[in-house]
């Protein structure tokens, strides 16, 4: 099902946006971190001092950069930036392992390395400059005044890559195009962003989640505030009052945090124009009750980080169809595939397959999982496959059933089971095993683990200890519980379905 596109204006950089709007309105307030605040103009001097430090150190366009840490006005400064000199930045999550972390700055191939305290010593080559050490990053910055060489961006350049979960090998880049992240900001006027837009950021730079709000925000002229730290309902709350917030970018659990605060009803957040979720699974019920006690609309995004299609469910029109996702986005096509890669007839159920003009490149230095992702329909085009399962109800909107590839999402971040497996698969007690996402009051979805164990093994807590030692932060076991065989299909799949069922009915007796 495909909905018609209006032809996008032509292609444009985001930074030469930037240094327009900088022009335009020098003194309007650009980035927000709890009491500090640049300007448009302060922003736009400092992208060219990182992009001339860029082009001084070396880093010619489309080479990569990698920042990782939490989110400041350095981070956003030094992603402007970076971009401004053509280069391709890697926002690297904080929560994976050192392991994890090396590995990506590695595969991405960047040849410097922004971090702040929260990121442990790597083994590394590549320099690491500490940003958030104000001495330090003034003496790696070009001087006051200075100006990076023009560079002829184009569409098909690198923009970012940005990182699957992984613990095994090396996680999966993600590499979006120019093209991609220009088509996002383009039609940024369907998130009613505007000049006077300020919209209050929780999740971190890193995530694909926080960027499809950040870059519209910008390309309309408007206030990013960058919220500091882990997630909490008070300030969230406190801030966007304190600031009159517009818009902001939230993951379900969020939202379910936000609503459950005992004093949510008293903060005045009538400033908010819009707010949207996307990442994991948004339940009917949160919805509706968003709907009724937060003022301004709802947008729910359905799709991958991947890009390829992309369903949008404005909830605050379609009250009625909270338990889907939406319609297709103007200009993107969403199929349906059986098994065997056959389109399935309408109304029944099939893999979800996307293709628009926001798709990514390639998984980088990954032309096997590149291939694994793809399908092409009988004309020859390349869609983006999701691994979801899902129908599509009359009115054309899509009904989410299950998620073939059984990842698990854990507030908002993406963890693949088939990594969490290889680890307990080390421990020399575990003969086999299974990792499901099981509900969670706190997070939406926690990994836990069903095991098959040898004789001698330790206590299942021990072993989950043992596991989650070597799990980055966000992909920590919840619980492991012993199972003398797990259940397979006829044809050797694991059934997690019945495991997860299984974990259910185990946790309600208990």
């Amino acid at each position: 099902m495909s909905t018609p596109a209006s032809p996008l204006p032509p292609f444009r950089t985001i930074s030469d946006v930037v240094r327009e709007h900088a022009a335009a309105r020098p003194q309007h307030a650009a980035l927000v971190q709890g009491e500090r605040r640049i300007t448009w103009g302060q922003m736009d001097a400092l992208a060219d001092r990182v992009a001339a430090a860029l082009q001084r150190d070396g880093v010619q366009p489309k080479q990569a950069i990698a920042i990782s840490g939490a989110n400041g006005i350095e981070y956003a400064v030094l992603f402007l930036g970076g971009l401004r000199a053509g280069v391709a930045v890697a926002p690297l999550p904080t929560g994976a392992t050192r392991e994890q972390l090396a590995g990506m700055v590695r595969d991405s191939g960047a040849r410097l390395l922004f971090a702040d305290a929260t990121v442990p010593a790597l083994d590394l080559d590549v320099p690491r400059i500490a940003m958030d050490d104000a001495k330090a990053l003034q003496a790696w910055l070009a001087p006051v005044g200075s100006k990076a060489a023009p560079v002829d961006v184009q569409p098909d350049w690198p923009f970012n890559i940005i990182y699957s979960s992984g613990t095994t090998g090396t996680p999966k880049g993600i590499v979006q195009p120019h093209g991609m992240r220009w088509a996002h900001v383009a039609r940024a006027e369907a998130g009613k962003y505007g000049a006077d837009s300020v919209a209050i950021l929780a999740t971190s730079l890193c995530s694909n989640t926080t960027l499809v709000c950040f870059f519209p925000a910008l390309s309309r002229g408007g206030t990013v505030v960058l919220m500091q730290g882990r997630f909490d309902p008070e300030a969230y709350l406190q801030t966007a009052q304190r600031e009159r917030a517009t818009h902001t970018m939230l993951v379900p659990v969020q939202y379910q945090r936000l609503m459950a605060h005992p004093r949510f009803d008293t903060f005045d957040l009538s400033s908010f124009v819009m707010k949207f979720c996307t990442s994991a699974p948004f339940a009917a019920a949160l919805k509706a009750d968003i709907l009724q006690r937060w003022p301004g609309g709802l947008t729910e995004y359905y799709g991958m980080t991947e890009g390829g299609g992309t369903c949008i469910l404005a909830a605050h029109d379609f009250p009625d169809k909270l338990h889907t996702v939406g319609k297709p986005s103007e200009g993107h096509d969403i199929r349906l595939i059986d098994e065997d890669g056959r389109e399935v007839p309408p109304g029944e159920i099939g893999e979800v397959v996307g293709k628009s003009g926001a798709m990514m490149t390639h998984y980088h230095q990954q032309p096997g999982k590149t291939r694994e992702a793809e399908w092409y329909d009988a004309q020859g085009n390349r869609f983006i496959r999701t691994g979801d399962v899902g129908r599509f109800d009359a009115d054309g909107f899509l009904q989410l059933m299950d998620r073939r590839k059984d990842m698990v999402i854990s507030g908002g971040f993406n963890i693949y089971p088939s990594d969490l497996e290889a680890v307990l698969r080390q421990h020399p007690a575990v003969a086999d095993a299974a990792v499901v996402g099981i509900p969670s009051a706190e997070w939406g979805e926690s990994p836990a683990a069903w095991v098959v164990v040898r004789q001698g093994a330790p206590e299942p807590d021990a072993l989950r200890a043992w596991a989650n030692e070597r799990l980055g932060k966000t992909q920590r076991l919840a619980g492991v519980r012993y199972i003398a065989e797990l259940p397979r299909s006829d044809i050797g799949k694991v059934l997690k379905r019945q495991l997860r069922e299984q974990w259910t009915a185990g946790a309600a007796a208990s």
